[in-house]
């Protein structure tokens, strides 16, 4: 926070920020690892398609 030099940038940051880490912070404590390859695979799948 004390590089974003005023409010309204630390505000744009949070924001995508918040929406990315939302899509891939897949809890991975809590479920085994071949539920969170298939849930992440799927993440990265339609983040590309968002992207590109």
């Amino acid at each position: 926070m004390l590089k974003c030099r005023q409010m309204e940038t630390l505000q744009k940051f949070a924001s995508v920020h918040a929406n990315f880490h939302n899509h891939f912070d897949l809890e991975r404590h809590l479920v085994d690892r071949k539920t969170y390859k298939e849930r992440r695979s799927a993440a990265q799948a339609e983040w590309q398609s968002v992207m590109g």
